[in-house]
């Protein structure tokens, strides 16, 4: 199965697809590798955030939910408030100044998830952080697997 990698702020994620956002995830897909700016939420709580402002990934809302848990990745493709992409690592209520938002949740960070808090802060306290994510390389959640279990 596909999976991503997130490099941001020095620090390294891997996340998953989610299954009940197909097209999110296909139209994000087309955009790999993906380069922008990583910053840190005005309303939402513990998150991070991409504003894309008038940006259309041609999607419109699946699997969506105000409310991600830490490790959740959103897409907001719009409406209110101007596109984004939220990153949560902790408490969160998705929200802009228009009110309260849902976004599609299309993927879940499944490794490196203990660092998102330190992510979290250093975004907060350091500023705007550079991000990337791409697909993983071919192999390498098989040989981190089998490297952590030697």
């Amino acid at each position: 199965m596909t999976r991503f990698v997130i490099e941001t702020g020095g620090f390294h994620f891997v996340a998953m697809p989610h299954p009940h956002a197909p097209r999110t995830v296909e139209a994000f897909e087309r955009l790999l590798p993906y380069r922008q700016k990583l910053i840190h939420v005005r309303w939402s709580g513990e998150a991070v955030w991409v504003p894309l402002g008038d940006f259309s990934l041609g999607v419109s809302f699946e699997n969506h939910t105000s409310h991600p848990s830490a490790g959740d990745v959103l897409f907001y493709p719009g409406g209110v408030s101007e596109t984004e992409l939220l990153i949560a690592y902790g408490g969160c209520c998705f929200s802009s100044k228009m009110g309260q938002l849902a976004g599609n949740h299309f993927m879940s960070i499944v490794e490196g998830a203990h660092q998102l808090a330190a992510l979290g802060h250093k975004v907060l306290w350091e500023g705007a952080q550079d991000i990337l994510i791409d697909w993983e390389p071919a192999g390498a959640g098989a040989n981190r697997s089998t490297q952590q279990s030697l």
